[in-house]
């Protein structure tokens, strides 16, 4: 299963991962601009950073607000998160089932977290964000876009990061294609950012960043 190999992936490289991502908002002004800015438009509650890997973001919002808690698929970026900030809340879990109850959370992060799921799976994600947050919570989702050789909709497969064995497939997303997911699974997109890579810092591709609040909640599931 596609779960598998990306938490086996993820399992494989995080000690590598926390040493060279874990500075990496120190290098980027506008993510921690936007950040900032998630941590004031999210109503008052707690906070979910998913996708969170070695904690680093999890750790920025925890800073600026009372309640947050990191999940990541690999039991091993946990790990490395835990130690790294062991008085912060971190678990294992797929962000297809959150470990959350029902309207529990003011807030959802998810900084590119979603470029390794496929379109049904990115759907199914879209609508367990909107189950755990409450009535106007807050998300703001990142995503690549386009790179050298990769246009919005490609998937680049990757066998090696960071120096280590991988099987795991990459998705290059449309923002309008991702903006159409949200709403249709009870979003309101209320800003969107595109950058540029940033050179020598990061991966050379073009990032979105997506601002949504949740409206309504469908009652027959994730939609297609």
């Amino acid at each position: 299963m596609a779960d598998d190999r990306v938490r086996a992936g993820y399992d494989a490289v995080a000690a590598t991962y926390a040493e060279q991502f874990c500075d990496e908002l120190d290098h980027k002004p506008l993510e921690r601009g936007l950040l900032g800015a998630f941590c004031d438009l999210a109503p008052a509650g707690a906070i979910a950073d998913i996708g969170c890997g070695p904690g680093h973001i999890t750790a920025f919002l925890a800073a600026r607000r009372e309640s947050v808690v990191g999940f990541d698929l690999s039991p091993e970026m946990i790990a490395v998160a835990l130690r790294r900030d062991p008085g912060l809340g971190f678990a294992a879990a797929s962000m297809l089932e959150l470990p959350c109850l029902d309207e529990s959370l003011a807030g959802v992060v998810a900084m590119y977290s979603i470029i390794h799921l496929d379109p049904a799976q990115r759907v199914q994600a879209f609508d367990e964000f909107a189950r755990v947050l409450g009535p106007n919570g807050v998300l703001l989702v990142s995503f690549h876009v386009d790179g050298p050789g990769l246009e919005p909709g490609d998937v680049n497969h990757l066998t090696t990061f960071l120096g280590h064995s991988v099987d795991m497939a990459g998705y290059f997303l449309d923002p309008a294609v991702v903006k159409t997911e949200l709403v249709g699974n009870g979003f309101r997109v209320e800003a969107r950012l595109d950058r540029e890579p940033i050179a020598g810092v990061e991966f050379a591709s073009r990032r979105c960043y997506m601002v949504g609040r949740r409206t309504v909640r469908s009652s027959h599931g994730p939609r297609p």
